[in-house]
Parts: structure tokens; C-alpha cells; sequence
């Protein structure tokens, strides 16, 4: 009996899995200590890996010179307020390294960046779902206020910066992180996937959409009825490996 899909090529997408959990990862980490402090903790738990396979370093931008490593598959910025961010950013994509920019604080980021001479493309600032605009009267800071209050002090940014890191915005921050990771280290995403838990659902998602795009297509273009049907089985076999592996 013909099956639906072709054994051959279930397998090589097994093998495929089996190699990624094999694959060696890199990734630097790097804090501004004036960024908030919710938003440091959540990145450095997202980057807890018990993989052996994964290697994240850990370090604070305070000053001292600063020297991406080129064999990094990816690098995270965590900012805040330090006025070098873009520049450091630019430096990691300059040595060949895909570079995340998470913040709560994306205008004030985005403007310091801007106005220090090196703009980060919006495509790697990443940070959460914005909250509801709620007008409301902000007491004058002092100058020597830290925090949210030190935000205003500077008189850029959103009246709603930071973003509190509350359920809704833990949630939105790890799949906007997660998307990210996928779209600048695809060839590697399964690996990231099974090391960092946070990749896990956008990849699922990606699967998804990605498999049933290409099962319309194939059902559009092929005139035989029930010609596409290995076609399709296959692609959803794969989906499936893919989702089943990446948790586990």
C-alpha cells in the first residue's frame, strides 16, 4: 500500500531534530545597571538554560571597554538609561552578531540612541505590548530621583515609561523576544527553542502558519484531487516533529 507521506524525509526531519539538540550555542548578555530592575531580572531568567549545549555570558555595561565576541550566535542588550547603548549595539552588529535591544523604556532608548549618533533599527528594539494611555498628573521629580521619576526627570520618552512588567507585559516581552530570536537566528531556532523556554511558543506558532501557507499553496496549484495529499501530510508530519521536539 502507497502511504501519504514520504518515510525517507520524517526521518531526515528526526535526524535534523536530533542535531539541533546537539547544536552548540552562544549568547552574551549584556546589562545597563540603570535599567529597570523588573526588566533585568526577566531577561537573565529567560537566558537560564540547563542545556549543556548553551553558553550565556553575562556582563555589565559600567564603563569599562567594551568588546563583543564575534562567535556569538546572538547578543542581548538589557537598557536603561546609558547613553552608549546604540553605539555598544552597533559595535556587536559590527563584529557579525545579531543584537536584541530589550527595554521598557523603547522611546527614551530610541531617542538616546538617536541623538548620540547611533539609531537602533527598529527591528531589534524589542519590548512589550505598550499599556492603555492613562492621562494622569506626574508630580515634579527630583533631580536626584531614580526610576521611573529619573524618566521624567529627562523630559523624552512616554509619560507611561517604564512599562510595568505586570502578567500581560511578561507574556508580550518573552514572545516579542522569542519572535525576534527566530527571525535573526533561524538556522538555529529549534536549538534556541529546546535551550530557552520563551523560544517555544513563537516557533509553535511559526510552524503553524508556516505550514498551513504552504498547504494552501499546494492545494491551489496541484489539479489532481488527492495529488497533494503526501504533499501536505508531510508538511504536517514535519510541523508536528517540530512542535513535539521543541517542547520536549
Amino acid at each position: 500500500m502507497q502511504l501519504p507521506v514520504d518515510i525517507k524525509a520524517v526521518i531526515d526531519e528526526a535526524t535534523n531534530i536530533d542535531e539541533a539538540r546537539r547544536t552548540t550555542l552562544s549568547v552574551s548578555v549584556y546589562l545597563d545597571d540603570s535599567a529597570p530592575g523588573d526588566v533585568q531580572a526577566h531577561v537573565r531568567q529567560a537566558f537560564a538554560s540547563a542545556s549543556p549545549h548553551a553558553r550565556v555570558s553575562l556582563m555589565y555595561l559600567d564603563g569599562r571597554p567594551f568588546t563583543p565576541f564575534s562567535g556569538d550566535d546572538m547578543a542581548v542588550i538589557v537598557a536603561g538609561l546609558n547613553e552608549q547603548v546604540g553605539e555598544y549595539a552597533a559595535q556587536v552588529r559590527a563584529a557579525g552578531v545579531p543584537v536584541m535591544v530589550v527595554t521598557t523604556l523603547p522611546a527614551l532608548v530610541a531617542d538616546i540612541a538617536k541623538a548620540q549618533g547611533a539609531p537602533i533599527p527598529q527591528g531589534d528594539l524589542v519590548f512589550p505590548k505598550p499599556p492603555k494611555a492613562e492621562p494622569a498628573v506626574l508630580p515634579v521629580p527630583d533631580a536626584a530621583a531614580g526610576g521611573a521619576e529619573a524618566v521624567q526627570a529627562l523630559g523624552a520618552g512616554s509619560p507611561n515609561e517604564p512599562y510595568a512588567l505586570d502578567g500581560a507585559a511578561v507574556g508580550s516581552l518573552s514572545e516579542r523576544m522569542g519572535g525576534w530570536v527566530i527571525a535573526a537566528c533561524n538556522d538555529k531556532r529549534l536549538a534556541f527553542a529546546l535551550a530557552f523556554p520563551f523560544v517555544r511558543k513563537p516557533l509553535s506558532l511559526e510552524a503553524v502558519n508556516s505550514t498551513a501557507l504552504q498547504n494552501a499553496g499546494v492545494g491551489l496549484l496541484v489539479i489532481i484531487p488527492g495529488a497533494d495529499m503526501p504533499v501536505m501530510t508531510l508538511n504536517q508530519a514535519k510541523m508536528l516533529l517540530m512542535i513535539a521536539a521543541a517542547y520536549g
